[in-house]
Protein backbone atom coordinates (compact mmCIF):
# COMPACT_ATOMS: atom_id res chain seq x y z
CA UNK A 1 0.00 0.00 0.00
CA UNK A 2 2.37 2.60 0.65
CA UNK A 3 4.41 1.44 -2.50
CA UNK A 4 1.64 3.33 -4.61
CA UNK A 5 0.75 6.12 -2.12
CA UNK A 6 4.29 6.62 -3.44
CA UNK A 7 3.61 6.16 -6.85
CA UNK A 8 0.83 8.67 -7.20
CA UNK A 9 2.59 11.34 -4.64
CA UNK A 10 5.36 11.04 -7.38
CA UNK A 11 2.92 11.35 -10.55
CA UNK A 12 1.40 14.45 -8.69
CA UNK A 13 4.74 16.42 -7.55
CA UNK A 14 5.90 16.21 -11.20
CA UNK A 15 6.99 19.69 -11.92
CA UNK A 16 8.18 19.01 -15.56
CA UNK A 17 5.01 21.04 -16.86
CA UNK A 18 5.72 24.02 -15.33
CA UNK A 19 9.22 24.80 -16.81
CA UNK A 20 7.22 25.07 -20.20
CA UNK A 21 5.45 27.86 -19.48
CA UNK A 22 8.18 30.47 -18.65
CA UNK A 23 9.12 30.96 -22.18
CA UNK A 24 6.05 32.37 -23.43
CA UNK A 25 5.69 34.43 -19.82
CA UNK A 26 9.25 35.86 -20.90
CA UNK A 27 8.38 37.12 -24.10
CA UNK A 28 5.12 38.39 -22.80
CA UNK A 29 7.53 40.69 -20.31
CA UNK A 30 9.47 41.72 -23.29
CA UNK A 31 6.29 42.88 -24.84
CA UNK A 32 5.65 44.91 -22.02
CA UNK A 33 9.21 46.69 -21.91
CA UNK A 34 8.81 47.68 -25.41
CA UNK A 35 5.36 48.46 -24.94
CA UNK A 36 6.52 51.01 -21.86
CA UNK A 37 9.28 52.28 -23.87
CA UNK A 38 7.05 52.59 -26.77
CA UNK A 39 4.53 54.67 -24.92
CA UNK A 40 7.18 56.98 -22.58
CA UNK A 41 9.25 57.69 -26.04
CA UNK A 42 5.26 58.36 -27.66
CA UNK A 43 6.92 56.11 -30.77
CA UNK A 44 3.81 54.34 -31.97
CA UNK A 45 5.63 51.32 -33.82
CA UNK A 46 7.24 50.87 -30.99
CA UNK A 47 4.04 50.93 -28.67
CA UNK A 48 1.90 48.76 -30.99
CA UNK A 49 4.68 45.94 -31.58
CA UNK A 50 5.25 45.54 -27.43
CA UNK A 51 1.15 45.37 -27.41
CA UNK A 52 1.13 42.57 -29.70
CA UNK A 53 4.12 40.67 -28.11
CA UNK A 54 2.51 41.48 -24.64
CA UNK A 55 -0.85 39.75 -25.62
CA UNK A 56 0.61 36.82 -27.84
CA UNK A 57 3.14 36.10 -24.94
CA UNK A 58 0.13 36.05 -22.54
CA UNK A 59 -2.13 34.08 -24.54
CA UNK A 60 0.52 31.23 -25.12
CA UNK A 61 1.53 31.00 -21.53
CA UNK A 62 -1.95 30.09 -20.64
CA UNK A 63 -2.36 27.73 -23.39
CA UNK A 64 1.19 26.22 -23.11
CA UNK A 65 0.43 26.03 -18.92
CA UNK A 66 -2.96 24.20 -19.90
CA UNK A 67 -1.37 21.71 -22.51
CA UNK A 68 1.52 20.75 -20.54
CA UNK A 69 0.04 20.66 -16.71
CA UNK A 70 -3.85 20.15 -17.22
CA UNK A 71 -3.90 17.41 -19.56
CA UNK A 72 -1.78 15.68 -17.48
CA UNK A 73 -4.21 16.41 -14.50
CA UNK A 74 -7.31 15.09 -16.73
CA UNK A 75 -6.06 12.35 -18.56
CA UNK A 76 -5.09 10.90 -14.23
CA UNK A 77 -8.46 11.81 -13.63
CA UNK A 78 -9.93 10.11 -16.73
CA UNK A 79 -7.95 6.94 -15.67
CA UNK A 80 -9.03 7.31 -12.17
CA UNK A 81 -12.94 7.18 -12.92
CA UNK A 82 -12.33 3.61 -15.35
Amino acid sequence: MTRIRAILRAANDDERGHVAALVPALAGAAGAIVLAIGVASDSDVAAIIGGIVLAVGLLATVVVSHMAIDYGIYSRLDNLEK
